[in-house]
Order: structure tokens, then sequence, then C-alpha cells
């Protein structure tokens, strides 16, 4: 039986941000991954806000 190929990682993820400037609070409630064709994206969400702004930021990778 032939290995699975390994999942992607996302190449953004997704974030709630309330309040305004440098006292904006930023919540990560999701990661995005591009479809295969490029038109479109997947988008996996662990919290859907009631409030402030959904933002979608490219992914930083992790160092250390």
């Amino acid at each position: 039986m032939p290995a699975k190929p390994k999942a992607k990682k996302p190449s953004h993820e997704a974030f709630v941000i309330t309040g305004e400037g440098e006292s904006a609070f930023w919540t990560k409630i999701g990661a995005v991954w591009p479809h295969d064709d490029g038109k479109g994206f997947n988008v996996d969400l662990i919290a859907l806000p009631v409030g402030g702004r959904l933002v979608i930021r490219v992914r930083k990778e992790a160092t250390g």
C-alpha cells in the first residue's frame, strides 16, 4: 500500500481582531489552505467570532 502524501501546511492564519491600533487584541481562530487550482481557499475555524474583524494573514513559519 503506498504511503499517504504528507498534508500541506496552511498558507495563512485566521484571526479575529477587537479594538484599534496599539490596544487591538488578536485571537487566532483558524487556518487557511489554498485550492490546488489557485482560485479559492479552504478555511478551518475553531471558533466563530460574534464581534470584531475577521483577518486572514500569511502564515509565519515557527522558528526554534
